[in-house]
């Protein structure tokens, strides 16, 4: 055997580097939880009380021109009152929460105002998220990457390397989120304080194989 014609192949040297990136995106859509809850000895009054103030909050957010109503949590419960350890039989409570989708964020602070206006005494939250994820995830990916490279290309530089390491295999460790920045109503805030939208963060991140 010619032991000359034999090549002797080594392992290249890799470096495993995570990059990470996120962008600010603006919010352009407002999920609105709001409803109705009534209380009474009589079911089928509350009930009905309940569905007439329901259909008024309703048909005046229609009037602003939101039409993305769904109904978000329907309960039926028996209440009852503890005074020195005896337990008195209060009636029921029925809870009506809907949930609007409003794209002009403008409309925010004025429809949480109609709203309770025409009866809605629940207001839990609302959140503010960002429809087209996909365009703002890229450009956190992009930055991931560069992220990487700029690590690689730095500790190549701290060791004295003449070559840059060049990449092999690129991991996405992440997937695009729909983000949302939720904003709680404190009891018995006024409506008509100015609620801002603020900006949602979308994170990305890689891992890089150098080789060098």
């Amino acid at each position: 055997m010619d032991h000359s014609s034999m090549h002797h192949t080594t392992e290249p040297n890799v470096m495993l580097l995570n990059g990470n990136g996120q962008v600010s995106a603006v919010p352009d859509v407002a999920v609105l939880r709001l409803g109705v809850q009534t209380e009474g000895e009589n079911l089928q009054e509350i009930q009905a009380n309940n569905a007439e103030l329901s259909q008024a909050v309703i048909q005046a957010m229609r009037q602003l021109g939101i039409e993305d109503i769904k109904t978000f949590q329907y309960d039926i419960n028996k209440v009852f009152e503890f005074t020195d350890g005896k337990q008195t039989d209060k009636g029921y409570s029925v809870r009506n929460v809907l949930e609007f989708r409003i794209k002009d964020l403008s409309l925010v602070g004025t429809a949480i105002d109609t709203a309770v206006y025409y009866g809605a005494n629940i207001v839990e939250a609302i959140q503010f998220a960002v429809s087209d994820t996909s365009r703002y995830y890229l450009q956190a990916l992009n930055l991931a990457l560069a992220d990487a490279f700029e690590k690689a290309n730095s500790i190549a530089d701290s060791i004295g390397l003449s070559l840059q390491p060049y990449p092999r295999r690129i991991t996405e460790n992440s997937t695009p989120a729909v983000p949302f920045r939720t904003v709680n109503m404190r009891e018995g805030a006024l409506a008509s304080t100015p609620i801002e939208a603020g900006t949602n963060r979308i994170e990305a991140s890689v891992t890089v194989e150098f080789i060098y």
